[in-house]
């Protein structure tokens, strides 16, 4: 464990963590100031994957007010890209997804079907508030008929709302699993490349590095995986009774953003 004032390079989740759909909670401002302060950076490591990276630097700039660059934001989507480019840039794929998503899919120059058939050779899901009984349906047929790779972006079982939680990538496949027996790959969080890509691009290493957010089995998973410390917030999914009885043991714990500023002001 590293004192938080060693820390330069704050890795955070959005949803739950620095704030819930058009509400930014408070202290993460001047959280976020403070990391200016001191010469650190802050990146965006989200399993949304139904915004690009553009999109986010948007909604920061126009609903949060608060200037990005689309290299700050690692999501499950972009993870996914990188993956299908690397190992399936020839092959026809199907996609259930939101239409933004599948047209960042198409932009990066992969070949996305929405109606999978004999030449189909992966399948991919991803987060999607679109989602219609029909896309489960090819997904299922698919998956049931044909023996190919199936992948997801994120295992999250659900999403932070402002009213509590909705269905989230994780429990979408879960309805696929249970009716056909497949199990996808998860691209995004807890894939520890997250973390080291979001190192490469800022130069600090793992000492200096922090990842926080409010999920266990994802956010601080994730962390552990790549071997830097980590800070579950309760302010999203995460309680305290389940992190006294989790395998996924985050290094601090804090009550909101606010309370994690003021222990790195303190240190």
């Amino acid at each position: 464990m590293t004192p938080l004032s060693a820390k330069k390079l704050f890795l955070f989740d959005i949803d739950g963590t620095i704030a819930v759909g058009d509400t930014l909670y408070e202290g993460t401002r001047p959280m976020l100031d403070y990391i200016q302060s001191i010469g650190g950076k802050a990146y965006y490591i989200t399993n949304n994957s139904t915004k690009s990276n553009a999109d986010y630097v948007k909604k920061f700039r126009d609903v949060f007010g608060l200037e990005t660059s689309r290299e700050q934001f690692i999501t499950s989507g972009y993870m996914a890209v990188r993956y299908l480019q690397r190992h399936h840039a020839r092959d026809k794929i199907y996609v259930l997804g939101t239409a933004s998503y599948i047209t960042a899919l198409r932009g990066a120059g992969l070949h996305i079907t929405e109606s999978p058939d004999a030449d189909t050779q992966c399948a991919v899901v991803a987060y999607d508030d679109e989602l219609t009984y029909q896309k489960l349906v090819n997904a299922c047929r698919l998956l049931s008929t044909m023996d190919i790779p199936f992948y997801a972006t994120n295992p999250d079982l659900c999403c932070p709302v402002d009213f509590g939680f909705i269905p989230d990538c994780g429990a979408i496949c879960q309805m696929i699993a249970s009716s056909t027996g497949k199990t996808p790959l998860y691209l995004g969080k807890p894939n520890p490349k997250v973390v080291s890509l979001c190192q490469a691009g800022s130069g600090f290493g793992a000492a200096q590095t922090l990842v926080v957010g409010d999920r266990l089995y994802t956010d601080i998973a994730c962390g552990i995986n790549a071997g830097v410390d980590t800070c579950v917030l309760y302010t999203g999914e995460a309680t305290p009774d389940e992190v006294a009885h989790t395998q996924y043991k985050p290094t601090y714990a804090f009550a909101d953003i606010q309370a994690l500023l003021n222990a790195c002001r303190q240190c």
